[in-house]
């Protein structure tokens, strides 16, 4: 199985002038977090909220920036979260995919909204 790779639409909530980006994100299931590379951080003029401590698959740590607020759209969906600034992709994880209620299918290396509530994000409470 390879990557899944979608398309997803950034932008920043706090200055809507700033136009959207659209980027390729991996949809990694195995991250909680977005995760941007500094250039699409800069290119969004978001702010340094504080710095995070993150464990990255190999077991290294390292102190990375966190910043946001950035705006995630994909389809229909829309959803607003922090970013660690790090890496040199990015990387949509789990809290941005779950917020906006999408299904990763590997076997078909697809993203999609989830097809039993494909007007609206279904949460459970």
């Amino acid at each position: 199985m390879g990557y899944v790779v979608t398309k997803v639409e950034l932008s920043n909530p706090r200055q809507p002038e700033l136009r959207p980006i659209v980027v390729d994100a991996r949809a990694d299931t195995g991250s909680m977090m977005l995760c941007v590379p500094d250039e699409v951080a800069r290119r969004l003029d978001v702010v340094l909220e504080s710095m995070r401590n993150v464990e990255v698959a190999d077991g290294r740590r390292a102190s990375v920036p966190y910043v946001g607020p950035i705006q995630v759209r994909f389809g229909n969906r829309t959803c607003f979260v922090g970013a660690l600034v790090m890496g040199n992709e990015v990387l949509l994880g789990a809290v941005p995919m779950e917020d906006m209620d999408l299904v990763v299918n590997p076997k078909l290396g697809t993203v999609t909204v989830n097809p039993a509530s494909p007007d609206t994000p279904l949460y459970r409470a």
